[in-house]
């Protein structure tokens, strides 16, 4: 056993030094399969957030959708048979994961779609938003099934992710 500290870079600050500076086994296995949903096609202005969210999950977990964080997404509609493609990888990365985890703040169709697969699955679904930025459907806020978070400040986010994957 070694001890490995995480520190995750936000706004060109440190503001969070983990609390996984505590012992860590290096050969310990990954905990949980992730899948993230974040908006693509509606729109990437907190592309840089999911990467920063699908980073810090990523230190003990296997995210499933880490290109959703990219920067270099293709956004364009990839035809029929692309958007197929596309549909059926998501949705068996949905059948194997372990929970689903959103960021929301950005509205999206495919990411409604993406949590009421997940629910059908049965699967654990945890909501973040921005309350200052957006208020949620309806559809989200009213279906006890979902858990969902508000923030303000980024750094709740990760207090919250650590709650969450233990």
């Amino acid at each position: 056993m070694r001890k490995k500290c995480w520190s995750l870079r936000v706004e060109k600050k440190i503001i969070l030094n983990f609390a996984l500076c505590s012992l860590i086994n290096i050969t310990t296995a990954i905990n949980m399969k992730i899948y993230f949903a974040g908006s693509i096609r509606g729109g990437r202005v907190d592309a840089s957030l999911y990467r920063r969210m699908i980073d810090f999950m990523s230190l003990n977990n296997k995210v499933l959708t880490e290109h959703v964080g990219s920067s270099k997404l293709c956004l364009e509609e990839q035809g029929r048979d692309g958007d197929a493609r596309i549909y059926n990888q998501d949705t068996a990365w949905l059948r194997e994961s372990d929970l689903l985890v959103a960021e929301c703040t950005c509205p999206s169709l495919g990411v409604g779609y993406e949590l009421a697969y997940a629910e059908h699955l049965g699967k654990p679904v945890h909501i973040f938003y921005n309350s200052k930025k957006c208020q949620l459907s309806a559809m989200l806020t009213g279906n006890s099934y979902f858990k969902i978070y508000p923030y303000e400040k980024e750094e709740e986010i990760f207090d919250t992710l650590n709650k969450i994957l233990g």
